[in-house]
């Protein structure tokens, strides 16, 4: 229903990607089909690989049939225990199969520039996370990153993106710097973890509220007053 919702909304103003979750093939094959019916544009897929249980074979096989469905956004979370095999797969996806049009990386380091080396002559490289991730593969292939700051204060990650845009990389070391690091810091000591916190940042903003189901953590009174707090230091609120 989400899907369907987000594809009438964005009207064709937008690609929509959809999002499968860890879901075993014929689940994932189900959802696929039913994404193209009410007009995704491509699926996002992360297998499932549970005490390591995946093969590249069959790894291949699960991005390959959902494939021949929708074409195709690669996640990496799903790699991180078996990273030189998650480097084949994308090799081996790469080499075969027309229908990979994306690949969005969770394990960044090494790992992404490796990756980005690897595939960004074939498709789209997406870091996740942080503008920091996006910057360390960037030379290597890196075509965009997901930004936390643009679900809540857009302006910041439209400042970084024409920084990068104009290659001024000292421009971009110095909005991590000021406005990411900082905030990376402060979310990871809060309770709750980063979920919690970018939740009280949509209510600082006047977006959503914080709240959450349980048994997850909401952010008190007294720390959504420290978040807001920390954007008026920046001058932001």
């Amino acid at each position: 229903e989400v899907t369907k919702v987000v594809v009438e909304h964005t009207a064709g103003r937008a690609m929509v990607i959809a999002a499968e979750r860890q879901w075993w093939t014929n689940k994932v094959l189900d959802f696929a089909r039913y994404a193209k019916e009410v007009g995704a544009d491509m699926m996002m897929v992360l297998p499932p690989n549970w005490a390591d249980s995946c093969t590249l074979e069959t790894l291949v096989e699960h991005y390959t049939v959902v494939a021949e469905q929708m074409p195709l956004m690669v996640v990496t979370g799903a790699f991180a225990p078996i990273r030189a095999t998650g480097l084949k797969v994308l090799e081996i996806l790469r080499d075969s199969l027309p229908g990979v049009l994306a690949v969005k990386d969770d394990l960044c380091g090494e790992f992404g520039r490796k990756l980005a080396l690897r595939m960004h002559e074939k498709c789209p490289v997406v870091s996740g996370g942080q503008k920091q991730n996006h910057l360390d593969i960037h030379p290597y292939g890196c075509d965009g990153y997901l930004s936390t700051y643009l679900g809540f204060k857009p302006e910041i990650a439209h400042r970084y993106w024409q920084a990068i845009k104009s290659n001024d990389i000292r421009q971009a070391v110095s909005l991590i710097a000021k406005y990411e690091s900082p905030f990376g810091d402060l979310i990871g000591r809060m309770p709750g973890g980063f979920d919690a916190a970018l939740h009280g940042c949509f209510e600082v903003f006047g977006i959503a509220g914080r709240w959450r189901r349980k048994p997850y953590y909401s952010l008190s009174d007294q720390e959504l007053e420290q978040l807001a707090g920390f954007f008026r230091g920046l001058g932001l609120l």
